[in-house]
């Protein structure tokens, strides 16, 4: 009555013809197609930088986009869906920096701007053949044919106009921020930069004794993880919420936060 199934699946070998069946038959565009017409839903994927291989990382993240697409496109969306490539930021210079052998600006002004933007520009594309079968095979349906790059001259006149018309609007101000520099790049890094080199270490901290202005051998003990910001120290606060108490040793009185007292 029932057809025996088989209790040793070969769940690659499944996939495989299943990816095959949406490749001759072009089952992506015709689930598009199908829907022409229909309320559209637009997802412009955040790009991934192409000259790196992809990891475990960009899998989960592309399935978790492809679990919204699909989800729109059963309720009844056309939904279009554009892949992208990023190929700016630093990672693609100093990838190119390490296989010429320079390093920093000056070194890149010698060997010629012109030469060292053309070199990055071939380095961008260098996995893209992995990138697409990795897309392909975790079935992760989006228009890698037709992509945007963010090298081009449309996309990069595009992001003028919207700043232009941002700037129109009264909605751009001017102001400063702290930011990470990296003094070997010459140039400020974004948190996922800094980031990428993260690692715990160990650092010295110390206890410091701050006079108190008019009053004889009275002072607070106060206690530090940057103890090369102590130069620089102009004032010293308390919080008006916690206790403090004052402790005598030596001849000296010192003031110190009461829940840190043994």
């Amino acid at each position: 009555m029932f057809r025996e199934v088989s209790t040793k699946l070969d769940f690659p070998k499944i996939e495989e013809s299943v990816l095959q069946f949406w490749r001759q038959n072009d089952i992506f565009r015709k689930s598009m197609r199908i829907r022409e017409g229909n309320p559209e839903f637009v997802f412009l994927e955040g790009p991934p930088t192409a000259n790196g291989r992809p990891g475990v990382h960009h899998i989960l993240s592309r399935i978790m986009k492809d679990i919204i697409c699909r989800y729109k496109t059963m309720n009844g969306y056309y939904v279009y869906r554009k892949a992208g490539w990023d190929t700016h930021g630093l990672p693609v210079e100093i990838e190119v920096e390490k296989e010429l052998g320079i390093s920093g600006k000056g070194e890149i002004e010698r060997y010629g701007i012109e030469r060292f933007v053309e070199k990055c520009k071939e380095s961008v594309f260098r996995y893209e053949k992995e990138w697409r079968r990795m897309t392909e095979r975790i079935g992760f349906w989006i228009d890698m044919d037709n992509p945007y790059i963010t090298l081009t001259n449309d996309y990069i006149e595009t992001l003028w106009w919207v700043l232009k018309k941002f700037w129109e609007a009264g909605l751009l101000y001017q102001g400063y921020k702290v930011v990470p520099y990296c003094p070997r790049c010459g140039t400020a890094l974004s948190s996922h930069e800094v980031a990428q080199g993260y690692a715990e270490v160990e650092d010295p901290s110390v206890f410091v004794k701050m006079a108190v202005r008019g009053q004889p051998d009275t002072y607070f003990l106060v206690w530090t993880t940057t103890p090369w910001t102590l130069p620089s120290n102009v004032a010293l606060t308390v919080h008006p919420k916690y206790d403090y108490v004052m402790v005598r040793h030596d001849g000296s009185k010192y003031i110190m936060a009461k829940d840190r007292i043994d």
